[in-house]
């Protein structure tokens, strides 16, 4: 599970899980993040997701195998 976390200066990915502030978790794999990315995300962090933060998100996401994830 990978956090992210919602922070004063935006939301970020947690790979510490040591960030102060609201957080959210979501599985090693590009469909749950493409699917926390259409608002399950948004509505778990209470923030809206801005361009910046939206795409810092999606590059993060990009990064990930497409057949990541062994845990379920």
């Amino acid at each position: 599970m990978i956090r992210v976390v919602r922070t004063a200066e935006g939301v970020r990915v947690d790979q510490t899980s040591k960030l102060a502030g609201r957080g959210a978790y979501l599985h090693d794999r590009r469909e749950c993040w493409e699917r926390g990315l259409r608002g399950g995300l948004a509505h778990a962090l209470k923030a809206e997701l801005n361009a910046e933060d939206r795409a810092h998100l999606e590059d993060f996401m990009n990064s990930l195998p497409k057949d990541a994830g062994t845990n379920q």
